[in-house]
């Protein structure tokens, strides 16, 4: 079966809609490719859509040596299981 493409992808992220077509190569390099297509469309609408609500770590730097404080080190306690 040559000729037209044999897969094709439509899904919605949000209220945006999105086809993809591979039309190039075998069944299998054709799905890799829509593959490698969607995951495209999908990262560079996380990048678009991601907004950071956390406070950045360098404003968590200086507030916490702006205590005046000496730094207190926390004891790390195995946590291994003895098994006799």
């Amino acid at each position: 079966m040559e000729g037209g493409p044999l897969v094709q992808a439509a899904f919605q992220l949000g209220s945006e809609d999105y086809s993809v077509v591979a039309d190039l190569g075998t069944l299998s390099e054709q799905l890799v490719s829509i593959k490698e297509k969607s995951m495209s469309i999908l990262k560079d609408y996380i990048t678009r859509h991601n907004v950071p609500i956390d406070v950045p770590d360098d404003e968590l730097v200086e507030s916490s040596s702006e205590d005046g404080g000496e730094a207190v080190e926390n004891p790390v306690t195995s946590k291994k299981t003895k098994i006799n």
